[in-house]
């Protein structure tokens, strides 16, 4: 037995890698466990075959000092190994998973806040290695902290080709076997994953989706268990990791709801870091007041809802895909940047989260939305500027408060609210402000990113002159003096 490393940070992957058996189906046949200690707490673990005779289990230390740890297997050759590793203080950049906070918005374990500013693109990772590179030198400079991918690969529009790796072996008709797993391409997601780490986004897991030609979204019950549990077992140590139980999961008729209840309750009970868990809908919404589902993952335009949603469940809502920023002919991927920029102010202020995605029209049909590569759009530095003013802003978040007519805003009562006229064009702001106290006032042009800030102060009730145009915003701060 030997272990890759013996000190590992905390919040980082420890793993303990074990020779064993090749014969049979190692991936049905063989079980493996371990019992990992810090004092007198006590974390089970599933382990992993990851193909040449290896298998793994991995650990993400969230306890600075010693750790012990013992095997549990079938298998006498995987039995009862032993080890140690001393979990370190962790590095400036590493803040530890995303968990909810304050009810309706997330932080970092160690009480960073984390205001989710994600994207989407669906399928990045089954592209080229040359494609996936270009991806993350774009995200390295773009102003998302939260990526939707999926693990399987993409039957739909502009998504015909055969991805380079798969998850399963694939047969000469092109049908895959669920009863084995494709360690090569699991690797390379690991790989993945990390990369994303390293830029500071969360990987959002899309575990199943309908879009598929190869029997993914066909499997029966047996084989939906052993891969889920495959998954979490591989990328539960991986800090950075969220679970989506699907994309459109309502779209997805072979599976009954009594399927998602069960597929919510493995992962909860498989993950032993317990990552965030939602579930992407089309149609008709799964009961997010469920005690398995940590955040709302919705797919509507209407960001006027999401004060309905927040009271509705009293969890974090993040509507992941409200549209995309493109032209193609489908309505859901033809909005304009504008568009997507509004929609965005629209979820803060009241309260919620928006996703971005980008549907362009390209030559070779490669897509952010699916194949990531370049962004094209206007709406990546909008949302970067709006990004910069919320992690500004109250760390505990916005809550949704009424402070002026006709014009939605969120903040931290008698401390600070930022409101946002959207597609309106009012020529004057009535505020009627908190008393007693004074306030700063900012007019903010959410196109142009520029702040100026307004002669004051200003209390109670009072009149600002607005330019009239839409798109404004106003962001108040009461004075300390």
């Amino acid at each position: 037995m030997s272990a890759t490393a013996e000190q590992v940070e905390r919040w980082g992957a420890f793993e303990c890698v074990l020779n064993g058996p090749e014969s049979g189906n190692p991936f049905t046949d063989v079980e493996l466990n371990a019992e990992f200690r810090f004092g007198n707490r006590v974390v089970p673990v599933r382990g992993f075959y990851d193909g040449a005779g290896e298998y793994r289990i991995r650990l993400m230390p969230d306890a600075i000092g010693r750790w012990t740890y013992r095997t549990r297997s079938n298998r006498v050759e995987l039995d009862g190994a032993t080890g140690e590793f001393l979990c370190t203080a962790p590095a400036a950049a590493n803040h530890g998973p995303v968990g909810v906070a304050h009810t309706y918005h997330f932080a970092y374990a160690d009480g960073t806040p984390y205001y989710p500013i994600g994207t989407t693109c669906y399928v990045w990772n089954h592209q080229s290695d040359e494609l996936q590179a270009q991806t993350l030198r774009t995200l390295k400079h773009a102003p998302f902290n939260k990526m939707r991918m999926c693990v399987f690969p993409k039957h739909y529009i502009y998504n015909q080709r055969e991805p380079a790796r798969h998850p399963c072996p694939v047969n000469a008709e092109g049908r895959i076997d669920p009863s084995r797993f494709n360690p090569a391409y699991f690797k390379h997601l690991d790989q993945r994953v990390r990369d994303l780490m390293q830029l500071g986004i969360e990987a959002d897991i899309i575990l199943l989706h309908p879009y598929d030609r190869w029997g993914y979204a066909e499997m029966d019950a047996m084989s939906d268990d052993r891969y889920l549990r495959y998954v979490v077992a591989r990328l539960a140590a991986y800090r950075n990791v969220w679970w989506s139980m699907a994309n459109e999961y309502d779209l997805m008729k072979s599976k009954t709801m009594s399927d998602w209840d069960r597929f919510f309750k493995i992962v909860q009970e498989t993950d032993p870091h317990q990552h965030l868990r939602g579930v992407h809908n089309c149609r008709g919404f799964y009961d997010h007041n469920k005690p398995w589902v940590t955040h709302q993952s919705i797919q509507r335009a209407d960001m006027a809802q999401v004060c309905e949603w927040r009271t509705a469940c009293r969890k974090p809502v993040v509507v992941d895909e409200c549209r995309y920023e493109g032209n193609i002919q489908k309505n859901w991927g033809n909005i304009p940047a504008r568009e997507m920029v509004h929609k965005f102010w629209e979820a803060t202020v009241r309260g919620g989260y928006a996703g971005h995605g980008e549907t362009y029209l390209h030559p070779d049909d490669t897509l952010w939305w699916s194949h990531g590569g370049i962004l094209h759009g206007q709406s990546p530095e909008r949302i970067a500027f709006l990004r910069q003013l919320v992690e500004d802003g109250p760390a505990t978040g916005l809550e949704p408060a009424g402070v002026w007519q006709g014009m939605p805003a969120a903040g931290k009562a008698n401390a600070y609210y930022l409101g946002y006229a959207g597609n309106a064009q009012p020529a004057k702001a009535l505020l009627n402000l908190p008393e007693p106290g004074a306030y700063a006032v900012d007019l903010i042009d959410t196109w142009e990113m520029s702040v100026t800030p307004l002669d004051g102060p200003f209390s109670g009730k009072c009149e600002i002159d607005l330019p009239g145009k839409p798109y404004t915003a106003l962001r108040i701060r009461r004075r300390a003096d």
